[in-house]
């Protein structure tokens, strides 16, 4: 099956050259991937991978960047963190449906990571309340792309806290 999932990291110093690193990850074996370089010192890695199941193809794609840029540090695995704009669009929705959704549902939608001026959700969450509601013809592979991504980058995180709670 194919997944479709995003690498977004931060180069080191000596990778400072955007355009040679996209170069070396295509020829290294992310040729699966568009390159994407519209930040400094940033690359992202926009992947149609195939694999057997997605945690297989994010993996496998995390690695390859890692032996082929093995300075670059993880940022984030995507879809993960979503607005209601970017889980409407991902869903097939409108962002009004999808607010409606959430009004209508006070209980029972998911809480968001972070709420301000703007709420952040983890896809998987939204996806997975939404397919218990059964009104809603969800890609079987995307909410597995979205439970990986948030796995990863859960794990990211805690790896990252000192000391661990």
């Amino acid at each position: 099956m194919e997944y479709q999932f995003t690498l977004r990291y931060q180069l080191a110093a000596q990778d400072s050259d955007a355009l040679a690193v996209a170069e070396r990850l295509g020829g290294g074996g992310c040729d699966d991937a568009v390159v994407g370089i519209g930040l400094p010192g940033r690359v992202a890695l926009a992947f149609t991978r195939e694999a057997p199941d997605a945690g297989q193809a994010i993996q496998s794609a995390l690695a390859d960047v890692q032996r082929i840029v093995p300075a670059a540090v993880l940022i984030e695995v995507a879809p993960d963190l979503v607005g209601l704009t970017d889980a409407a669009g991902i869903v097939g929705v409108s962002r009004q449906n999808m607010r409606k959704l959430m009004l209508a549902s006070s209980g029972g939608f998911p809480a968001p990571v972070h709420e301000g001026s703007t709420a952040i959700w983890h896809l998987s969450d939204i996806l997975s309340w939404l397919q218990s509601k059964g009104s809603y013809a969800l890609s079987g592979q995307v909410i597995e792309v979205a439970r990986v991504a948030m796995a990863v980058n859960v794990a990211k995180e805690a790896r990252r806290l000192a000391p661990p709670l």
